[in-house]
Formats: structure tokens, sequence, C-alpha cells
């Protein structure tokens, strides 16, 4: 089982939105449909932990809210300071959503 957390972001909507138009084209089935999804859960997930090297920190003036729930962490921080190396950004909102890395078959 893989996280849907990146179904939301613009290539996971766009995504969806040519999966229904294949769909209501006749082009696909609903079935094959969620197989391309849920291959997509798998494979963003697996391209991100493997893939990515870089490394930030952030700082935050203000923890607003914290939330544990289905072993995801939420976290609403304002004003925030992130930092990579030489690089520097500062925003006043952030939502952190924070999930186990390990697959759930790995936990086992």
């Amino acid at each position: 089982m893989s996280y849907q957390l990146y179904r939301n972001t613009t290539i996971g909507n766009t995504l969806q939105e040519s999966l229904d138009e294949l769909i209501q084209y006749g082009q696909i089935t609903p079935t094959l449909a969620v197989k391309v999804l849920l291959q997509f859960d798998k494979s963003i997930n697996q391209a991100l932990s493997s893939r990515v090297k870089s490394r930030l920190t952030f700082k935050a003036g203000k923890l607003n809210t914290y939330r544990f729930c289905d072993n995801v962490w939420t976290f609403m921080l304002n004003d925030v300071e992130f930092r990579e190396v030489h690089e520097v950004a500062k925003v006043d909102k952030v939502k952190i959503v924070a999930c186990d890395g390990k697959n759930v078959e790995e936990r086992r």
C-alpha cells in the first residue's frame, strides 16, 4: 500500500483528469483507471524516496496546530523559514503532512 498524498499535486490532478476523459470517451474502463492511479501512487512514493537526495531545514516562529492520526502527522506552522545550503525562503503559513516512509509490508 502506498500513500495517495501526491494525487493532489499538479501531476496527480492532471493524471486523474486525463483518466476521467479516457473513461468518458470509452477508451479505458474505470477498473483500469483505478489500477493506473494505484501504480502512480506506488511509483511516485518510490521515486521520491530513492531519487531525491537534497535536504533542507526549517524553523517555525509558531506551531499553530499538530495532529497524529492513522500514522500520519500534520503540522500547521506560522512564520516559517526554510534553508537549503545558501538559499533561504520565508513563508507566513505552511502545512506539513508527514507519513511513515517505510512500506506497510516492511513494517510487518
